[in-house]
């Protein structure tokens, strides 16, 4: 279920993807690569999005 109608995250999305950007601050703050947490946080709006998308077809 969309967390809001403009916004295809749901609630615990949307805070996997806070949490994920508090740890890539940290990390770049470090000096340390946030690679592979970047295409993380791309994967989880990539699935969010195919859902949203998925819905509006039916």
């Amino acid at each position: 279920m969309a967390f809001t109608n403009k916004d295809p995250h749901s609630a615990t999305e949307i805070l996997k993807v806070i949490g994920l950007g508090i740890r890539i601050e940290r990390r770049k703050a470090r000096g340390k690569p946030v690679k592979r947490l970047e295409a993380r946080v791309d994967r989880i709006s990539e699935k969010a999005q195919e859902r949203e998308n998925g819905k509006r077809k039916k």
